[in-house]
């Protein structure tokens, strides 16, 4: 898999947190996603669904997992204390597109802290 990060993602903590997040993501990697969100995670999928807790955010990264990215570009990660976003856009092994743009809350100001809150923008790209 082809990783770019345009800016330095690496130097700070939550930065380097969402860069590994969304890696995760692009691998369909259940579990190490997982183990990035709080107990009583909200994921609103702008324009389709929420969904609320993590039970029911794995079973649907279970749904989604086969479908694996070949190359993730992150274009930012912002952060500032319990807010971040993170944009960019994964080329999938099917040969789409999908651009993306998250907005994060975590659940404390710690350098560990967890994901309690997801909102994601996502749109297919045209080739």
């Amino acid at each position: 898999m082809k990783i770019t990060c345009r800016e330095n993602c690496d130097n700070a903590p939550k930065k380097l947190l969402l860069k590994e997040f969304n890696i995760s993501f692009g691998k369909g990697d259940v579990q190490n996603i997982l183990s990035y969100l709080a107990a009583n995670i909200v994921w609103d999928m702008v324009g389709d669904k929420v969904i609320k807790g993590k039970d029911e955010v794995e079973k649907e990264l279970e749904a989604m997992k086969e479908y694996t990215a070949t190359e993730i570009n992150i274009d930012h990660i912002i952060t500032h204390g319990k807010i971040a976003a993170c944009n960019g856009n994964y080329k999938m092994g099917s040969g789409s597109s999908y651009g993306f743009c998250d907005v994060y809350e975590f659940d404390n100001h710690s350098k560990i802290a967890k994901i309690r809150r997801m909102t994601s923008y996502g749109i297919a790209l045209k080739p």
